[in-house]
């Protein structure tokens, strides 16, 4: 897989994982960041399509990017 994210975002890898475990790690690794940065998500959950939405809504992020690569779901947060 080819490193596409812009220099200085943070990615965090949930392949694998199921709802509620890839919201749960993202608002983990979003809590530990500066506001304004941004983290980039990559899940395989079909669930995460609906709950990282939800939980940007939430919690008050920006979803900057939503986007289906094969069977991988990714996300662009930028942290309130």
């Amino acid at each position: 897989m080819s490193d596409n994210h812009p220099k200085g975002e943070t990615v965090l890898d949930v392949t694998g994982l199921l709802c509620p475990l890839p919201v749960l790690k993202a608002r983990k690794r979003l809590e530990a960041m500066a506001s304004g940065a941004v983290l980039s998500v990559i899940a395989t959950d079909p669930m995460s399509a609906i709950d990282m939405p939800h939980f940007c809504n939430e919690q008050g992020h920006v979803l900057l990017s939503q986007q289906q690569q094969g069977q991988s779901f990714h996300f662009r947060i930028k942290r309130k």
